[in-house]
This record gives C-alpha cells, sequence and structure tokens, in this order.
C-alpha cells in the first residue's frame, strides 16, 4: 500500500525512483480506508535526509500510511532551508488536538550536551507527554531514546571512551515478542554516537525489556510491557552511505575517527560499504506498524 506524504516533498520523487508507492490526497480518498497516522518528530539537522529516510521504510507497509512532519518550534535550524521547513513541517501548537496511531521521534546532535541544556529539551518533554495519551505508540531513535529513558524513567546516558562507530552484530534476547518477530538470532545494525545507556541502569528498571543486544555496543533495541514506548538506540534507517559521509566528514575535518567497523570489505575504505541491515530495518518497522495497527482504535478519538 502506498505511503502518502505531502506533494513537493523531496522524498517523493526519490521514492518513486526507488518504486516504493507514494499517493497523493486525491488518491486516498478513493480508497475509502482509514490511514494509519504516523507523525515523524523530526529532531536531525539534515531534515529532508532523514524524512526520506523513514518515508522509505514506512513505504513498505502494506497498509496506506499518512506521514505528518513536525519540527521544534523553539529552535530552527540552520541545515535545511526555511522554506522546506515552513512549506513541510507543523509545529506542536498546530497538531496538539489531534491525535496519532503512532510518533517517531529521531535523534539529534546534541548527544554529549546535558539533556537540561538542550535548547528545545522542555518543549521536547512536553511532546513526549503530549504523546503518552495522543499518540498509541512512541518510536523514539538514537538521542530522543536516550531522552525518552531520561524523562519516563530517569535513565541518564554517560560518554564513551571513543565513538561507536559501526555496523556491529546484534544478539536477539527475545524470541516471542511482536516487535522482533522474524529475526535472526544475529542482527546488524548501525550505531554510530558517542554516549551509552549502561546496562546496569537498563536491568534496574522492570518497565523496560531489552530486545536486541550487542556485546561491543550494548543494548541496542528496547521496550515496555506493551509496545507503547520503544527505544532504539542505533540507526536502522540508515542507507548504505550514510555512515561513509559521517566517516569523510570526519576525516575531512581532521577529527581522529576510525574506519566504522564491520563496515567497508576488509575495512578498505576504498570499497563499497556493505550493506546489510536493510532486510530486519524493513522487519523491525513493519513489525511496529503491524502493533500499531492492532492496537490502536479506529476511531482515534477514543484513544487513551
Amino acid at each position: 500500500m502506498p505511503i502518502k506524504i505531502p506533494d513537493g516533498l523531496p522524498a517523493r520523487n526519490i521514492l518513486a525512483k526507488e518504486r516504493i508507492d507514494v499517493m497523493d490526497e486525491s488518491t486516498a480518498v478513493r480508497q475509502d480506508i482509514r490511514p494509519l497516522r504516523i507523525l515523524l518528530f523530526n529532531l536531525m539537522p539534515d531534515k529532508i535526509t532523514t524524512e526520506t529516510q523513514i518515508a522509505r521504510v514506512l513505504g513498505a507497509s502494506p497498509l496506506q500510511i499518512e506521514l505528518t512532519l513536525m519540527r521544534t518550534a523553539s529552535y530552527m535550524g540552520k541545515n535545511t532551508s526555511e522554506d522546506h521547513l515552513l512549506g513541510f513541517y507543523e509545529t506542536f501548537d498546530t497538531i496538539k488536538d489531534q491525535k496519532f496511531d503512532g510518533i517517531i521521534v529521531t535523534g539529534a546532535p546534541v548527544e554529549t550536551m546535558d539533556f537540561d541544556d538542550v535548547q528545545y529539551w522542555e518543549e521536547l518533554t512536553t511532546i513526549m507527554n503530549w504523546a503518552d495519551t495522543s499518540c498509541y505508540s512512541q518510536f523514539y531513535i538514537c538521542w530522543g531514546a536516550q531522552a525518552a529513558l531520561n524523562h519516563f524513567y530517569k535513565i541518564e546516558k554517560h560518554e564513551t571512551k571513543s565513538k561507536l562507530f559501526g555496523v556491529y552484530p546484534h544478539e536477539r534476547l527475545e524470541f516471542y515478542h511482536p516487535l522482533v518477530r522474524g529475526f535472526d538470532d544475529v542482527v546488524s545494525i548501525p550505531v554510530s554516537r558517542h554516549t551509552e545507556i549502561r546496562e546496569s541502569a537498563i536491568a534496574s528498571d522492570d518497565n523496560i525489556l531489552p530486545l536486541l543486544k550487542s556485546s561491543e555496543t550494548g543494548t541496542a533495541l528496547m521496550s515496555d510491557d506493551n509496545a507503547r514506548r520503544i527505544f532504539m538506540l542505533n540507526h536502522f534507517e540508515y542507507d548504505r552511505e550514510t555512515l561513509k559521509g559521517e566517516y569523510d566528514r570526519d576525516k575531512a575535518q581532521g577529527n581522529d575517527i576510525d574506519v566504522p567497523a564491520y563496515y567497508f570489505p576488509n575495512d578498505d575504505d576504498t570499497q563499497k560499504p556493505i550493506m546489510n541491515w536493510r532486510a530486519h530495518r524493513n522487519l523491525l518497522f513493519m513489525n511496529w506498524i503491524n502493533i500499531v495497527y492492532q492496537g490502536t482504535p479506529y476511531n482515534l478519538d477514543d484513544l487513551k
């Protein structure tokens, strides 16, 4: 089933070239079904890249999905044009009286800052509280996951000695949880962060269930008891070249950066990166969509 995104969004042409079905408003109306309403709260500086990555995985769903884009009102980023932000993005004030089947909150390049020092922290916590009753399920990614774990469970993040950077193998910890249904025993996931959530903090809270874990980079995927809050500390949504772009940028800036682990063939950065996470990426998001589809009320006004 196609994904419904705003006309003129750059992701539309990219997804069309990849043969992912995209629909316009008139086509959606003719289908006479209620689409799943997914809100993407995009905190990344390059919003076009991130919105395309998320739209790509949601577009693989057999269900009709209506994607709404939201940005912070208290901070206007400089890496995406103002025309794009004003043309395609809502702010909380314009959607706060609506309800959604799900919300996705992305990462942000502020991970080494204290949460209280982030310019839009108060706005973010307000939105997370709102999402608890206005969105059936919340899917937090990378720093967004760290922020939610801190806000809801008082779990702190800690800086690592060196950047966790590469495509690391992860062990599947649960075999019957619907979020990892169909997963293999070992799952590769892109990782790119300078901070971590310590295993002792996760283990001390009975409200959090670890689902995927790396022996090198720690727990990646967690859920609460009923999958209303989901936390992915790494970057399943990344494209093949995303880590390479970060690596090339850091090298050009003279930063001390290692070759991403398990990414280039034989660690040779002149070769094409290996993409071995696409299938599990799509499966995770489809499992999430299925959880949302089965749990959310048909009339979103009945959502609690």
